[in-house]
């Protein structure tokens, strides 16, 4: 027994102080979102910085926008991820470098992957300038516009630098512990390639292709760095919109963005209930694999 707890008590002095950080800055955070902030004299809690920012067209939009970039930047990555393990996972040997190079991305910063995309796809960037040496653009102008476009292109490309090989690290560990066997026994009874993926592979690597849209879902949703260096001025995405109230001189405004503060942490905790709900399901449809 003493083992078996001796790393939780370890750990726990530091687990206390984060925890106690985390949540306390969670509860005065819930408290300014509901109008208490006694510094500049508000001490009556109401739902009406609520209601106003959830009755706000520009609000909305930021939400639409944010769940946008979200969404298809992680079913890309999970699509492109799953894709890239079963492609190693396939070539053995020779996939070694492959599986080095992979793993690059993800020890890089988010900033320094908005550096990269940056210099290489603004309309100023090498990828422009290289197509203007090669004759194919008139001007730099001619390329199409992939940073701060009201699309997100470009915030969705950095995030899927960094997230395809977050999904292909975390699919590829399941992959190479299924047993080649259960493919090989769907080949000899007449299923093709594709089918013995769909209906033997697929399946088992589920809950993990699911736990990591998940996690870089969350992530995207919350983030703030990338969009507002590669965002457009309108919509913003709700971090970047919430940094922009908090700044504020006026610090009436400081209700307004903890409210889409906690807006983002809601759905978040959404997400992780979401999660554990979807995953036992999954599990069930798997026969209980533990992926």
């Amino acid at each position: 027994m003493e083992n078996r707890f001796k790393p939780y008590l370890m750990i726990m002095p530091v687990m206390i102080i984060i925890m106690g950080i985390f949540i306390l800055g969670l509860f005065m955070g819930l408290l300014q979102s509901l109008g208490y902030f006694k510094a500049i004299g508000l001490t009556e809690i109401t739902l009406d910085y609520y209601k106003e920012v959830l009755s706000s067209k520009d609000f909305l939009s930021s939400l639409g926008f944010s769940l946008y970039v979200s969404i298809v930047s992680s079913l890309i990555a999970v699509v492109l991820g799953i894709v890239l393990a079963y492609s190693i996972v396939q070539r053995k040997g020779k996939g070694r470098l492959a599986e080095v190079i992979f793993k690059i991305p993800i020890s890089v910063p988010h900033i320094v992957a908005v550096l990269l995309v940056y210099n290489i796809l603004s309309q100023s960037g090498i990828l422009p300038r290289l197509l203007y040496a090669l004759g194919l653009i008139r001007d730099s102008s001619s390329f199409p516009s992939l940073i701060y476009d009201r699309r997100g292109i470009g915030i969705m490309i950095t995030y899927l630098w960094k997230e395809i090989p977050f999904v292909a690290m975390v699919v590829y560990t399941v992959l190479d512990n299924i047993n080649e066997r259960l493919t090989e026994v769907a080949l000899n009874l007449g299923a093709s390639r594709r089918q013995a993926f769909f209906h033997v592979i697929l399946p088992l690597i589920l809950p993990s292709a699911f736990s990591a849209f998940i996690i870089i879902f969350a992530f995207s949703f919350g983030a703030y760095e990338v969009p507002f260096l590669l965002g457009p001025t309108t919509p913003k995405t709700l971090p970047v919109k919430a940094y922009v109230e908090y700044i504020n001189p006026n610090f009436a405004n400081r209700p307004y963005a903890m409210v889409i503060n906690m807006i983002v942490t809601f759905i978040c905790l959404g997400l992780v209930w979401l999660y554990f709900k979807a995953f036992k399901w999954i599990s069930k449809y798997t026969g209980d694999f533990n992926g």
